[in-house]
């Protein structure tokens, strides 16, 4: 099987020597994305809210340019730095995946890049 490498304009590109997404098979693998405009490089303004959905969007471009959509995301990793947010992240996430929502994971972790207080990982199939 061949890899490729995934990209689009409309996600932030990749702070580090990583890609958006590889697709490989059948198969899409999405880098952990973080709130920030993909336009000027800042981090969207807004509450825990506004910046999962930004990460959500974000995760929808990319897959979009892959060939593949949010309805055919298969597992998630949500990472958040404070789980008191935990709610109103499922509130955000919930508008994304309205039926047949993947599985997922969620994790508090101390720090994200950029200091942002969310961050979400896909694989999902074409």
């Amino acid at each position: 099987m061949r890899k490729e490498i995934v990209r689009t304009d409309r996600a932030p590109a990749a702070i580090g020597p990583y890609s958006q997404a590889v697709k490989i098979g059948e198969m899409i693998f999405v880098s952990g994305q973080i709130p920030i405009d993909p336009a000027t490089g800042d981090i969207v303004n807004g509450d825990i809210k506004a910046q999962t959905r930004q990460v959500l969007t974000h995760l929808k471009s990319v897959l979009e340019a892959a060939g593949s959509s949010m309805a055919k995301v298969v597992k998630t990793t949500v990472f958040i730095t404070n789980m008191d947010n935990f709610a109103q992240v499922n509130e955000t996430y919930a508008e994304f995946f309205t039926t047949q929502p993947p599985a997922r994971a969620c994790v508090e972790v101390s720090r994200l890049p950029k200091n942002v207080s969310v961050e979400i990982e896909a694989i999902a199939v074409l």
